[in-house]
């Protein structure tokens, strides 16, 4: 199979679909790369180590959408991306399509064979190829709301970890699945002040045991959310619904009432948020303020810290990369069903309930095409 590896075009984004490690993979058994010149040169991925790794170099992504047969992106493809698949083609990416009507149509449109890394599961469950992405994205959202909590940055003027004789910020993370996790390991880390919520119990008792009295845990009710929120300095959003748009837990009225110059971080923005004040920023303008809380919603946050991100992102997605490559699309989804979960678009079908039921289109199992 020849894959193709494109430059990501959207802003601030410097990701790269396959390092020269997963190129070699890919070369090893026999398969042909096509790597856009400088796909990778901005975190320090040049050309010369995609060609000593196996890969051909191409001037455009014209050509390399024209000549893959499977495309291996980071980020969803942009509409002029879309506008160069074609029926039968493997992109093989995040999605998020949920939150994205226009994505979807476009996609539909193409007849491409769409397989989204954040709805892939595991054997043990979870989502192995969306965790490393929600790993960086926990750790990083502490950083962007203790930096956004400086006075020259909107915020209210605090230091996240107090100092001695000042009292610490007092953080707030809704969800405690792999973001808020990780962003609980970095505000206790900081000296923050940490109240987590969640609805599985049993994932709050397990914090309890790791970090005991150094957080508070909450099982999350209307009126719980509701006074943490109001009490929070930052709040992290880190819901997620696999392969559906976030549910809006924090309102517009409850953003009314909190702090002046506090910030929320919402993680979950990729699928639309879960502040229904939130709408979707870059790295080049990340924040905007509703009554005067400051809105850290960049949809793309491990694009900041690309190197590392591509990094993890790859030991996660080249697995599939190469049982695709080497059985083809449809015996690959034939064979593993944790693969098969992650088809959300196929030859002008939608195949996720999820988005299927966000979007409004006729929900087509997987297995109904694969025969």
């Amino acid at each position: 199979m020849l894959v193709g590896v494109p430059k990501e075009i959207k802003n601030h984004e410097y990701r790269v679909g396959l390092t020269p490690a997963s190129v070699h993979e890919l070369v090893a058994r026999g398969h042909g790369v096509i790597v856009q010149r400088n796909a990778g040169a901005e975190i320090g991925l040049d050309d010369a180590q995609y060609g000593a790794a196996g890969a051909t170099i191409v001037d455009s992504a014209t050509e390399v959408f024209a000549r893959a047969d499977m495309i291996v992106k980071v980020k969803e493809p942009q509409a002029a991306e879309c506008a160069m698949l074609r029926p039968d083609q493997i992109l093989y990416t995040y999605l998020h399509l949920a939150p994205d009507p226009e994505q979807t149509a476009a996609l539909v449109a193409s007849g491409a064979v769409c397989i989204a890394y954040e709805t892939i599961t595991g054997p043990g469950g979870g989502l192995p190829l969306l965790a490393p992405m929600s790993e960086v994205a926990g750790r990083m959202s502490i950083q962007a709301g203790a930096s956004h909590l400086e006075k020259s940055k909107g915020g209210m003027g605090l230091l996240l970890g107090g100092v001695p004789g000042v009292a610490a910020g007092h953080v707030v993370i809704i969800g405690a699945g792999v973001v808020g996790t990780n962003a609980l390991q970095m505000a206790v880390g900081a000296g923050a002040r940490v109240t987590v919520l969640d609805k599985n119990v049993d994932r709050l008792r397990q914090l309890d045991l790791v970090y005991g009295n150094r957080i508070a845990t909450l099982y999350s009710n209307a009126h719980a959310l509701e006074e943490s929120v109001l009490a929070a300095d930052l709040v992290i959003g880190g819901v997620l619904v696999p392969g559906a748009a976030a549910p809006k837990l924090v309102t517009r009225a409850m953003v009314a009432r909190m702090k002046k110059g506090s910030v929320v971080v919402d993680v979950a923005i990729d699928q639309g948020g879960c502040f229904e004040t939130s709408h979707p920023t870059t790295h080049a303008d990340p924040t905007f303020v509703v009554d005067g809380v400051i809105h850290y919603c960049v949809a793309n946050m491990p694009g900041a810290v690309a190197r590392t991100s591509t990094f993890a992102l790859n030991n996660a997605t080249i697995g599939h990369a190469v049982a695709l490559a080497n059985k083809g699309w449809r015996q690959a989804l034939t064979d593993d069903i944790h693969l098969r979960h992650g088809l959300n678009v196929c030859q002008g079908k939608v195949t996720f309930e999820a988005v299927a039921q966000a979007l409004g289109y006729d929900y087509v199992p997987a297995e109904s095409i694969l025969g």
